[in-house]
């Protein structure tokens, strides 16, 4: 059945309902994947406040820490909400629904998650080696996320709606 299903995938040959199943199954693996990364953050930032160290930051250290834990917060919220969906409106036939709403969820958690990157990268670097260094540090962090999570890959969209083509089964 297996070898069936991938030779009619192979075709472009795949009906509604399973095209739904795999969009579902891909976004869900995506997220485990976005969900390891945020949740070791979210430990690690939620530690950080319980060391000797932290307890001598500055007061612009600590504001940084807050904004990292506040976006790393919203990013493990987003980021776990699709299973939640899924798992909440299993079998009412709300697949279509859950994909398009699991799929913007997804995305904004992933900017969240980019942002409380970017914020803990600024609150490491400039325990380490200052102020401006970690600003410029944190700021080539920002536009490295921004590019490679973003930029990229909506410059490909974008360029792929310009180009005529016929549709393919394994972008729906």
């Amino acid at each position: 059945m297996a070898a069936e299903t991938e030779d009619r995938l192979a075709k472009g040959e795949e009906s509604e309902n399973e095209r739904l199943t795999r969009n579902v199954n891909e976004l869900l693996q995506e997220l485990r994947v976005a969900q390891a990364g945020v949740q070791f953050l979210f430990g690690f930032l939620l530690a950080v406040a319980f060391t000797e160290p932290y307890a001598r930051a500055t007061t612009f250290q600590h504001v940084v820490h807050l904004v990292a834990v506040l976006f790393a917060t919203v990013s493990v919220a987003l980021l776990t909400a699709p299973a939640a969906w899924h798992r909440v409106l299993f079998r009412q036939g709300e697949r279509p629904m859950i994909i398009e709403v699991a799929n913007r969820l997804a995305i904004w958690g992933m900017a969240c998650l980019a942002v409380a990157m970017t914020f803990t990268v600024l609150l490491l670097t400039d325990a380490v080696v200052g102020n401006w260094a970690a600003i410029v540090i944190a700021a080539f962090a920002a536009v490295l996320f921004a590019t490679l999570w973003f930029l990229l890959p909506l410059a490909r969209r974008a360029r792929d709606r310009d180009r005529p083509t016929e549709p393919s089964h394994a972008d729906a």
